[in-house]
């Protein structure tokens, strides 16, 4: 491959990678032309990008910025993917994906979170945490959580002085109600 080839390609990547600040190495070696097809309409569907890259084009395109650290104990065969909502997300993606038999020779790598790097056996961490849309959830309910109590609480007095005003008034009508006719 000639060099302005080379530069050609680390540009394209420099380019799909900007803004990119997370991103999981993988191995798609062995995979056929059907698996292979399969996968990358399910992470399309899933608004994942794959691409395999030769490591020492994608050293070049990622060299000084965090992405980086993904490439530093790279070797053989690797693919890279991003996208997703959030890290924890792809990593959830790409764990199930390891462990679907149809699957086999998928496997993680490693890949890189804040500027850090990830081994694989990190990535399988990584995807047992709560994704960004779990952790807004938790956090909105605790948030919401003292409202609901105060309302619940308020809400609870006001019932109660309210029935004991209806059984007040209830006692009071029975005997104005026998008084009448009498």
């Amino acid at each position: 491959m000639s060099q302005y080839v080379k530069n050609l390609i680390t540009d394209d990547l420099k380019k799909r990678w900007a803004g990119v600040n997370d991103m999981l190495v993988v191995s798609v070696a062995g995979l056929d032309a059907q698996k292979t097809f399969q996968l990358r309409k399910d992470l399309r569907s899933q608004n994942v990008q794959l691409l395999v890259v030769k490591n020492s084009l994608a050293r070049r395109a990622v060299e000084g910025t965090p992405l980086a650290a993904a490439f530093e104990q790279a070797e053989g065969s690797l693919a890279c993917m991003w996208g997703a909502s959030d890290i924890v997300s792809l990593a959830k993606i790409v764990a199930k994906l390891a462990d679907d038999k149809k699957m086999a020779p998928f496997a993680p790598r490693g890949g890189v979170m804040d500027g850090a790097h990830l081994t694989a056996d990190q990535v399988k961490d990584v995807a047992k945490w709560p994704s960004r849309e779990e952790q807004l959830s938790l956090l909105l309910g605790q948030i919401l959580s003292p409202g609901a109590k105060l309302a619940s609480q308020l809400t609870s007095v006001g019932g109660a002085l309210a029935s004991q005003i209806e059984q007040q008034g209830e006692g009071a009508e029975a005997p104005a109600a026998e008084a009448a006719p009498a």
